[in-house]
């Protein structure tokens, strides 16, 4: 029994999907719940995982595709009917009669010509079962070399133009650098013939657009003195995200120091104990987002989103974090932060930030966020003045702390200083409001009264 794979609604809000990559290929035994392929969405990247257990049987939207959701993805044939499905298929196939005449069609030519067109026959049919991409294949045509006596080093046996470099180098062809410049043009070219063949069925407008320019198969491109890598799914996100908010929202920043001798003092004493205890470090990122919320509480007009030309304060304070990944950025949200304490808040982050890295994270976990924080000072950042997260109307940057001399009733002393900027939206926020904001946030964590222990 055929079993299909759809593109899963990772949330109410998510219409469409990127595949970023397959972890299993056409032929391959799957279980039930294991892990399929990998999503980026709006929202998040997640695995997905098969829905039955059996062979995977076909892939219908590769790698980079764009799809809305429950677009049918690929087939399994599910555990039972494999063998039923997959013995009579080649039996009733004795199309050996389609194959005779492709193989005798070389042999009319002259035979200086038959060479050639075997080479590439059967370059692009190797091509096809292997994993390369247009301008691989090219590559490989122009310099008569044979993918199928290649192995790829890339994800999956991929072969990737480094591959077919290291072939020419070695000697398996004359290593032209003509073509190799010549190689863009092509690729711009060939875009334009993509649209109707790779139009996925319920894609329309900019959706179609888009799905068919992730189609095209992505790869690192080298011209000289230069290198042209494109954007990841999330990469892309991202910056349609820091536009959008930029192009919607008022930016204003306002920035204060915040003197954190007696929350460095506290930490250093009872970080040990609280990881004995509790089995999960302490950092001091729990104290930020306690002040923050102090200052939500004292000036709600920083908890609130813009809908249209109504205001909407949230009752609920829920704060974004954001979490550096290796591949982009995500904020992972803590729900009901005024609700926790210290431990409470640190656990969340910990669980939110492990699970946003080894890519578990649910959709609904990173929306719904009513103020959010970034932390370029852990990377050594002095300040940074970052993009407001939408909806949200702030962001609090935090800066490195760093011991310095600072003047204190008249004397010089060195304190744990750490700079701090508000980014909010001047539609909803004025100064006065931003600058109290921050001196409650200052003096919340300059007077630190909260036990951690």
């Amino acid at each position: 029994m055929a079993v299909d794979i759809v593109m899963p609604q990772m949330g109410e809000s998510i219409f469409e999907g990127t595949i970023t990559k397959w972890l299993k290929k056409p032929g391959d035994k799957v279980e039930r719940d294991e892990p399929l392929f990998e999503i980026s969405t709006d929202k998040v990247d997640a695995e997905i995982p098969s829905p039955s257990a059996g062979v995977l049987k076909e892939i219908k939207v590769g790698e980079g595709q764009t799809v809305p959701i429950q677009t049918i993805v690929g087939v399994i044939d599910a555990a039972g009917s494999t063998a039923a499905s997959s013995a009579p298929a080649p039996a009733k196939t004795p199309p050996a009669a389609a194959p005779a005449p492709a193989i005798s069609r070389p042999a009319a030519p002259a035979p200086a010509a038959a060479p050639p067109a075997a080479a590439s026959s059967s370059s692009s049919s190797t091509s096809e079962r292997i994993h390369s991409s247009p301008l691989v294949r090219r590559m490989a045509k122009e310099r008569g070399i044979d993918l199928s006596a290649i192995q790829g080093t890339g994800a999956g046996g991929r072969i990737s133009k480094q591959d077919i470099e290291a072939v020419i180098a070695a000697g398996g062809a004359p290593a032209a650098t003509p073509p190799a410049y010549s190689a863009p043009t092509p690729a711009v070219v060939s875009r334009p013939a993509l649209p109707p063949p790779a139009a996925a069925p319920g894609v329309s407008g900019g959706q179609a657009h888009v799905a068919l320019e992730t189609a095209v198969p992505r790869e690192k491109m080298y011209f000289g003195s230069y290198e042209v890598q494109p954007m990841s799914p999330m990469r892309q996100r991202i910056a349609e995200h820091m536009v959008a908010s930029k192009r919607v929202s008022a930016h204003v920043y306002s920035v204060d120091e915040i003197d954190m001798t007696k929350v460095a003092a506290l930490r250093a004493k009872s970080k040990d104990e609280f990881e004995r205890r509790y089995e999960t470090k302490l950092t001091f990122m729990p104290f930020f987002v306690k002040a923050a919320v102090a200052g939500l509480r004292a000036f709600p007009t920083l908890n609130a989103s813009l809908d249209g030309t109504n205001v909407i304060l949230h009752k609920e304070i829920n704060v974004g974090i954001a979490v550096a990944l290796d591949w982009g950025l995500l904020v992972p949200v803590v729900k009901n932060a005024d609700e926790k304490n210290i431990l409470g808040i640190q656990r969340n982050m910990n669980d939110l930030a492990e699970r946003a890295r080894s890519k578990k994270l649910k959709p609904e976990e990173v929306q719904e966020s009513t103020f959010s924080i970034t932390n370029p000072g852990v990377f050594g950042g002095l300040f940074g003045l970052p993009v407001i997260s939408q909806p949200n109307v702030g962001i609090l940057g935090l800066g490195a702390i760093e011991k310095r001399p600072v003047v204190i009733n008249d004397s010089i002393a060195i304190r744990s200083m750490c700079y701090v900027t508000l980014s909010y939206d001047h539609r909803v926020v004025d100064g006065a409001i931003a600058h109290q904001f921050l001196h409650k946030v200052k003096e919340t964590l300059e007077n630190w009264n909260e036990p951690i222990l």
